[in-house]
């Protein structure tokens, strides 16, 4: 194990300074990391941030686009041949077709090259004409990005953390009637384990559905193709009894570090570790209208992300190996859509403040960080509405359930964060003096012209802050 990790460092280094020399004297390029939680719009994200990168006619926010510098854009064979490519034109088929819907969710990991021909500015430029620069996107579900917080922890730590969780949760009474029948220090009986493990698969199922943003491991909700296997049949056992040979408390604790060994580790050496930029888009709006239990486990839920980065020097992560720093990363509230613009500050204000402290120890280690809300397909209008003698800045869209037309109020987000999340820590069950509603919309019809891409909410920003410097 000692061997393996020391030869596992020295390749990333290896590779790491590879590109390093290969950027600055040929071609430079960018590793993009695009993830989220469920519902968050990774797939819409990643569609329309290169739809509109090969037509930039709706990006003035992104400095090379806007004056020029920009040249072309196409997309090239993606350098990694083990990993899936993403599927761009069947997801923009899906958002563009004359019946448009929203394409399938992220499930495993994913990549795709767009090289850009950039106009370098100043003298420099042009002497030597226009360069390449090569972005690579790499798409995977943020669920797996939550299990690099399990490196950390033993099976004992991680059962505690995750039987705390699951009391204060109503989704979790069938596993814990199943805990109750169970006996930890009994002889391993596989099907014994396998009903406990698909109890506690059942129970992160519905907290997530219920809109709960914590939910290891990972792969038990995305399997793929460990689905069934020993390394995926575990849960978390009270971590106050003895762990005898051969019993189901130690056959857990076997495959709990097999798990750690065999799945998160290997995913952050060939995928995550390669990363020098990284957006996490949040579905803060899905959060709120689930109530105060929601919130606050998705602001434990993003200082547990930012975690598992590596900014600057210090994160834990860097003792298992070399790599790039992440040097900048963006926490994006998406669905800016889903609320009239008069309500995008506050939006904004309350993904900074839920990522606050994680942000502020990424800023204190090197990383340059950025929270704001975003759009990435733009699928509502505005209104205005008389309502009981009031004014209500609506929005109206096509109705996911239904097909039908429809304006939605979703509620008047506070001014001050403080008013969501003080309620949230001190664990209030539902909201006291508000309502926030959330309505599912379906894709608009598009009609595009030439050179532009699809409408969007400030995807141009985020593109300046995540690559505009590289270019």
């Amino acid at each position: 194990m000692v061997i393996s990790s020391i030869a596992d460092g020295i390749t990333r280094s290896i590779e790491t300074v590879g590109d390093t020399v290969s950027g600055a004297l040929f071609e430079p390029v960018i590793r993009l990391g695009v993830t989220g939680l469920a519902r968050a719009g990774k797939t819409v994200f990643i569609t329309s941030l290169v739809a509109n990168l090969l037509d930039r006619g709706r990006m003035p926010g992104l400095a090379a686009a806007a004056n020029g510098a920009i040249r072309s854009a196409y997309l090239q064979p993606q350098p990694d041949d083990t990993v899936a490519r993403f599927d761009f034109e069947s997801h923009l088929g899906a958002l563009t077709s004359a019946a448009p819907h929203w394409p399938d969710s992220t499930r495993s990991v994913s990549e795709l090259r767009l090289s850009l021909r950039v106009q370098p500015s100043g003298l420099l430029g042009a002497v030597s004409g226009p360069r390449t620069v090569h972005l690579d996107i790499v798409d995977y579900p943020g669920e797996w990005l939550l299990d690099l917080s399990l490196l950390d922890q033993g099976y004992s730590e991680w059962s505690r953390a995750a039987l705390a969780r699951l009391e204060t949760r109503d989704c979790g009474a069938g596993y814990r009637a199943a805990l109750a029948a169970a006996d930890p220090d009994a002889r391993l009986d596989e099907p014994a384990a396998k009903a406990l493990a698909a109890a506690y698969t059942d129970y992160l199922t519905t907290a997530r559905a219920a809109g709960f943003s914590d939910c290891t491991p990972g792969r038990f909700l995305l399997p793929g193709d460990l689905a069934g296997s020993p390394v995926l049949t575990f849960a978390p056992l009270p971590p106050d009894g003895a762990s005898r040979r051969g019993s189901l408390r130690r056959e857990f604790e076997r495959r709990f570090e097999a798990y750690k060994r065999e799945v998160v580790k290997p995913f952050f050496r060939d995928h995550f570790a390669r990363i020098d930029r990284q957006v996490v888009l949040v579905d803060v709006l899905g959060a709120i209208h689930s109530g105060p239990p929601a919130l606050e486990d998705l602001r434990r839920a993003m200082s547990d992300i930012l975690g598992a980065f590596r900014p600057g020097r210090n994160a834990f992560l860097a003792q298992l190996f070399l790599g790039r720093r992440v040097e900048k990363i963006l926490f994006a509230a998406t669905k800016a859509d889903h609320l009239h613009h008069s309500q995008h500050a506050q939006l904004t204000g309350i993904m900074q403040a839920l990522t606050r402290d994680a942000r502020d120890r990424a800023d204190f280690a090197g990383a340059k960080t950025e929270a704001m809300s975003i759009a990435a397909l733009r699928a509502t209008t505005e209104t205005t509405l008389d309502h009981q003698g009031r004014r209500l800045d609506c929005v109206q869209g096509r109705l996911l359930d239904g097909g039908r037309q429809a304006a939605f109020y979703p509620g008047e987000l506070p001014q001050n964060p403080k008013a969501l999340l003080q309620p949230a820590r001190q664990g209030e069950q539902a909201w006291l003096d508000a309502d926030y509603e959330i309505m599912r919309f379906a894709p608009a019809a598009l009609t595009l012209k030439p050179g532009e891409g699809p409408p969007h909410i400030r995807l141009d920003r985020a593109a300046q802050f995540l690559i505009g410097d590289r270019l």
